[in-house]
């Protein structure tokens, strides 16, 4: 009878029992997600709108401008020289209002920064890491006009080797609605956003800007101005 006593006492279960759930054994965390597998696509904003912006309007602005002085221009100097000047007036354009806002915006954050530093008593060398992450104005307006040209030579150096009047309209609109939907997807792919759509919207939109200046530039041309 003891034999059998110690018998059943070699096989026995211990349950543990908690008072309390202070004694319960931890749980290893759930690993969350690593935060440097996503981006935010937010802080490309400033210099991405200013590159996609610049080259966009360079290249719908120049090839409208090339589009309408076609249409009662067979000459290619005179395209080529509308042209010249839309790049240089509009990259001048582009980078001086772009300046001027990025600045008036960088004022805004530097006054609201010092308010903040009076009613919080914060540190100056804390308000200088927040001045070096605001946008620089210099290189917004730089990164305006550059991407203004890089857009405005496309339809450029289409019409500058084609002699035949239709063929160089022809060449030009092939090239800028190819160009279009280039910076198009470039800008959707660093921002983030639907390819397709951002490619469609900027292709819609150039068509309709190139096509709007051939027609008037023409009914004008036609209508006996002396152009």
């Amino acid at each position: 009878m003891a034999s059998q006593r110690d018998q059943f006492s070699t096989y026995h279960i211990e349950i543990p029992v908690y008072g309390n759930g202070t004694d319960q054994p931890r749980q290893s965390p759930i690993p969350e997600d690593d935060e440097g597998d996503t981006f935010d696509y937010s802080q490309r904003t400033q210099w991405l709108r200013a590159a996609v912006l610049g080259a966009n309007d360079g290249l719908v602005s120049v090839a409208s401008l090339m589009m309408g002085v076609g249409a009662v221009k067979q000459d290619v100097k005179a395209m080529l020289l509308a042209g010249f000047a839309g790049l240089v007036a509009g990259a001048c354009s582009m980078a001086i209002g772009e300046f001027v806002s990025v600045y008036t915006q960088y004022d805004i954050e530097i006054s609201q920064m010092k308010r903040e530093m009076k009613e919080n008593g914060r540190t100056e060398n804390g308000e200088e890491a927040k001045k070096k992450s605001l946008p620089n104005p210099a290189q917004a307006a730089l990164a305006s006009a550059i991407a203004f040209s890089i857009g405005a030579v496309v339809p450029l150096l289409g019409a500058a080797f084609i002699t035949e009047h239709k063929a160089r309209l022809a060449v030009v609109a092939v090239l800028v609605s190819v160009a279009l939907v280039v910076f198009g997807g470039v800008g959707a792919r660093l921002g983030g956003s639907p390819v397709g759509k951002s490619c469609a919207r900027v292709l819609v939109g150039g068509w309709m800007a190139m096509a709007i200046t051939f027609g008037l530039t023409k009914l004008i041309g036609s209508s006996g101005l002396g152009i």
